[in-house]
């Protein structure tokens, strides 16, 4: 036996409950398949991972290390280890101490990294600290942004002769910080990704003018600029797009549409890529939908508690049409995959019809529209009733056609969701008896509608209170007895919020419920203005008075809501 094993055999002697014969079964494992220590016995389900390496640094005299945070770390030895090397050995370096450099490793018996590092690092040694793999991978993801030059910076250094070095990824996402020795283009490329990933942005707008090209990001519904490369980049940087996006890099006259797929820090990034042509070039705007985040349910995007209930109730009939309604961005299909979520048990037949599908949901039939083969939401939803089910989303009703269908499906007993854009709750109503359907079907089959916005979130890091002057409290309708304490709160902007003030957002909601006073005005065809009237009569909060809510709260600011949800 070797030092290793010696070693697995006495800590495992050392465990209640494990037996010489699983012993010897992990002594033969590590001899045949070599790997890591922790590895091996945690495959083995006789230890887990961390214990073994809390044993290991026991007998070994060496730290252990469970997690790595922000004061274990000096950067400035991390440039100086190629980023492959720390992830493909699960090693980082932290920082000096007593005289010593301590590296985190999850393989103390492997001396050879260790030794590579210190070249690396030129250290004469390199402690080892013993740390879990996933702790490891984590402080890498964290502090990665070492490996990508500052962008403005990156410009500086371009050279004019560098436009026939373009290339293309492979069909399998690859990880944007693996490339790191291409072209300078596809740096500037993957800085511009990398960057808007790590800031949160939602879009990256690519904008050419007469003389500088303009990269906006933005992040939570504002748009911010960046960086402004020479126009002379804009060439390069578009064919780089759209190689990326399988796009014809020749034609230049026409939009064009695309996807690409990347995977920046283990993080699967799905963006949608719009080029359109303009009088100085073309013009390109990326959205980005992280597919490794969190799906949100209904308790999680900014709903109160008699809000939700009347949700709840609504999600739970077996028949009738809900609709959800605001501008772009405004987090409409989110909340509809929270509702979905929520029904979404198995004895539920759902199907939806969606352009795009923005995330898979476990169970249920997603399919995307294609008007390139007359594949329409009208059409699909004709097809899905054929397909016995319980509950249907549309991803939106843009006519008369589809309206008609999905009330015929809410009427043979289905459950329909589906979004509309208007200003306001009320506004769905008169949308759909404009779009030209009856108004005795949309008082039978519409239960509820549901407007909303996005407002941003204060960020808990700067948050600070003041006392709101009457001027503001009177602007949204807040009377000084009814604040907390005597004060509202706002960000100052730090490094977390990107100086904002703000991190996140959450929704704000107007909810009309069909009831039959309502239903009564429809047949009447009142306008929008009467049927908003009697429903606040009768209890209804505005998109104004909701986020007022959340104003007192202390989730958002006055001028947020103020600047989602003028009354009108």
């Amino acid at each position: 036996m070797n030092y290793a094993e010696d070693l697995i055999t006495e800590i495992l002697s050392s465990q209640p409950g494990i037996t010489q014969e699983q012993i010897e079964k992990a002594i033969e494992e590590q001899s045949e398949k070599g790997g890591r220590l922790a590895d091996n016995i945690a495959a083995l389900g006789y230890m887990a991972e961390i214990d073994v390496l809390r044993a290991i640094g026991e007998k070994l005299n060496i730290p252990f290390l469970p997690s790595i945070k922000d004061e274990d770390v000096d950067s400035v030895y991390i440039s100086k280890v190629p980023l492959n090397y720390l992830k493909n050995n699960f090693i980082f370096p932290l920082k000096r101490e007593n005289g010593s450099l301590f590296v985190a490793t999850a393989d103390p018996f492997d001396t050879q990294i260790l030794d590579n590092i210190s070249l690396y690092l030129e250290e004469e040694e390199a402690k080892p600290v013993i740390c879990p793999k996933a702790e490891i991978t984590d402080a890498i993801n964290r502090y990665y942004h070492h490996e990508s030059a500052d962008a403005e910076q990156m410009i500086k250094d371009m050279d004019e002769d560098i436009f026939d070095t373009i290339t293309s990824l492979s069909e399998e996402p690859k990880d944007l910080l693996d490339i790191s020795d291409d072209a300078p283009i596809i740096k500037l490329v993957n800085v511009i990704l990398f960057q808007a990933v790590k800031k949160r942005a939602s879009d990256i707008h690519i904008e050419p003018f007469e003389k500088e090209l303009r990269v906006r990001y933005r992040i939570d519904g504002i748009l911010y600029d960046t960086i402004n490369p020479p126009v002379r980049y804009l060439s390069a940087v578009i064919s780089r797009i759209k190689i990326m996006a399988n796009l014809d890099i020749a034609e230049k006259r026409l939009p064009h549409d695309g996807r690409i797929k990347i995977k920046i820090a283990d993080r699967l990034i799905d963006i949608r890529v719009s080029i359109i042509p303009t009088a100085f070039g073309e013009r390109v705007v990326m959205r980005l939908l992280d597919k490794s985040s969190i799906l949100l349910g209904l308790e999680d995007v900014g709903l109160f508690p008699d809000d939700l209930k009347t949700i709840h109730a609504m999600i739970k009939k077996t028949n009738g049409i809900i609709l959800v309604t605001g501008p772009t961005g405004s987090g409409k299909t989110t909340t509809l995959y929270a509702a979905l979520t929520k029904v979404n048990t198995t004895d539920k037949n759902i199907i939806t019809i969606e352009d795009p599908i923005e995330y898979q949901l476990f169970g249920i039939g997603q399919i995307q529209v294609n008007t390139k083969i007359e594949l329409t939401f009208a059409r699909g939803l004709r097809s899905i009733l054929r397909q016995d089910p319980d509950i249907i989303m549309v991803g939106e009703i843009r006519d008369v056609e589809t309206a008609e269908i999905a009330i015929h499906a809410s009427l043979t007993g289905h459950l329909v969701f589906s979004t509309l854009h208007t200003n306001d709750a009320a506004g769905a109503v008169t949308r759909l008896l404009d779009m030209g359907v009856e108004p005795f079907l949309v008082s039978s089959t519409l239960s509820a509608v549901i407007a909303q916005r996005l407002v941003r979130v204060i960020c808990n890091d700067c948050k600070e209170s003041y006392v709101p002057d009457d001027e503001s409290l009177s602007e949204i309708g807040i009377g000084r007895d009814q604040l907390k304490d005597g004060v509202f709160y706002r960000g100052r902007g730090c490094p977390s919020c990107v100086n904002t003030g703000y991190r996140g957002r959450i929704g704000i909601f107007e909810i009309l419920k069909m009831d039959e006073v309502t239903k009564k005005l429809v047949l009447e065809k009142y306008d929008s203005n009467a049927i908003k009237k009697e429903a606040v009569k009768n209890g209804m909060l505005i998109l104004k008075h909701d986020g007022a809510r959340k104003v007192i709260e202390g989730l958002t600011t006055i001028e947020e809501v103020l600047r989602v949800a003028h009354e009108e």
